[in-house]
């Protein structure tokens, strides 16, 4: 996610705190080379899907996430078809999009780190810090963080960075289509076993007890969340995540392990082979893209009406999410990088310097969206937790786009990084950068 633009580079400082200038010229770094524009506004329109897709979470029960029945409010046939668009459009396609970009954002740190003389292991320090603000983010704002999955399955890849670019993007797909498999074959197990009519042979009986009780297991524990978020103590929200959630980033590794790191390593391939700096025929690319966007999301929402058909239940939903989806998520969320790497250079209107600068700020973005949604949803501030429906829900959106989408330019006008990936800078090298802006000199070099 953040690695990509989250960067040890330097913008050109002749256009320094000039706005509109984002994107045309093109910043430089360091190293005199300029900022990739199509990873910067990529990761803008991810950053904001990214909440679109989590929003629920964070205003309802974490189990109405997959299930639309545990919402707390009605969810009648309008939020039925906004949840068909959401599990269609967004739902896993913003994470892995942001997962390619952060796999392609490992291989330019390093390349750029290379050319100063450092080793990868600078980026293994870089990744080290990333879990601790992802422990952080999970443990004292939200548990719905991705950033301590990032951090570990990134160890692991920058293992495999040296490859072949090719080789990576097949091992990358090898290991998606795994997950793919063995996800699919869980999530059909649990819904076959969910289903299994009472009275049944013993193994299905036996079967459809456990799946039973794990339903109702969840079911509980979310209410359990709830009611801790309705009560509004900050302090008993952080001892609850200690004490009864901890143990999740291990089952989260575990789930996501054939989907993050082959996700990261098909990002670097990408990156590599010149899928986000024009190296592939714009033609094919746009037509290769169109193909997995539409392919994608016409077998997703073939799942989704599925879905919906058998009124939101419990087992089929976690089937969907869980297995069916994946065999839309990847082609989506591909078509959908090649399409907006072709759109990129010339998005450079008021929209698109927005997005690219809400893309320079995604580390900042992200968290710091959690740190807003926590008093809007908690007993704090607004109290809205379980009051709003889907559409009520997107409201929200809207007006956290309007935020990121209004602050992030001006911030970057005046400052040379966000304020979380300014610190994320420092701690990985070590040593305190400027962050404001200074004077044009004529060296072309910030002052002070």
């Amino acid at each position: 996610m953040v690695e990509a633009g989250s960067s040890d580079r330097d913008v050109d400082k002749s256009r320094a705190g000039v706005p509109g200038n984002i994107m045309q010229p093109m910043p430089l770094s360091r190293t005199g080379q300029p900022r990739i524009a199509s990873l910067d506004f990529i990761r803008g329109i991810a950053v904001l899907g990214i909440l679109l897709a989590n929003i629920v979470a964070f205003g309802q029960p974490w189990v109405a996430y997959i299930w639309p029945p545990a919402f707390m409010v009605e969810h009648g046939p309008g939020s039925d078809y906004l949840w068909l668009a959401q599990f269609t459009l967004i739902d896993g396609k913003m994470r892995a999009l942001f997962t390619l970009l952060f796999g392609a954002g490992m291989v330019l740190f390093v390349d750029r780190a290379k050319e100063r003389g450092a080793s990868r292991w600078l980026q293994a320090r870089r990744l080290f810090f990333l879990l601790l603000f992802g422990l952080s983010h999970f443990l004292f704002i939200w548990r719905g963080d991705i950033l301590t999955l990032y951090a570990i399955w990134g160890l692991v890849a920058l293992l495999c960075i040296g490859w072949d670019a090719k080789t990576q993007v097949i091992v990358g797909l090898m290991g998606f289509l795994a997950g793919a498999l063995i996800m699919t074959a869980m999530g059909a197990s649990m819904y076959v076993m969910g289903g299994t009519e009472a009275g049944a042979g013993a193994a299905l009986a036996d079967g459809r007890a456990m799946m039973l009780a794990s339903k109702a297991s969840e079911i509980e524990e979310s209410a359990r969340d709830a009611a801790i978020v309705l009560d509004g103590s900050y302090g008993t929200y952080v001892e609850h995540n200690f004490s009864g959630h901890l143990g999740d980033i291990g089952s989260e590794l575990w789930l996501t392990a054939l989907e993050t790191l082959p996700l990261i390593l098909i990002g670097m391939g990408l990156y590599r082979l010149g899928l986000f700096t024009g190296g592939f025929d714009p033609v094919k690319q746009r037509r290769w893209g169109w193909a997995g966007l539409l392919g994608g999301g016409a077998l997703t929402l073939a799942f989704g009406l599925w879905v919906k058909a058998t009124g939101f239940g419990y087992f089929a939903a976690i089937f969907a999410y869980i297995g069916l989806s994946r065999w839309g998520q990847l082609p989506m969320a591909l078509g959908m990088a090649a399409l907006l790497a072709l759109w990129a250079p010339t998005a450079t209107g008021w929209l698109g310097r927005r997005l690219s600068a809400a893309g320079r700020m995604a580390f900042t973005n992200y968290i710091g969206t959690s740190v807003v949604m926590m008093p809007v949803f908690h007993g704090q501030l607004c109290d809205l937790f379980g009051r709003l429906d889907r559409a009520g829900l997107y409201v929200v959106v809207l007006l956290a786009w309007a935020i990121m989408l209004a602050g992030s330019e001006p911030w970057l006008a005046r400052f040379r990084y966000g304020p979380l990936e300014w610190l994320w800078r420092c701690l990985t090298y070590g040593r305190v950068f400027a962050l404001r802006r200074g004077p044009v000199n004529p060296g072309g070099r910030d002052g002070a």
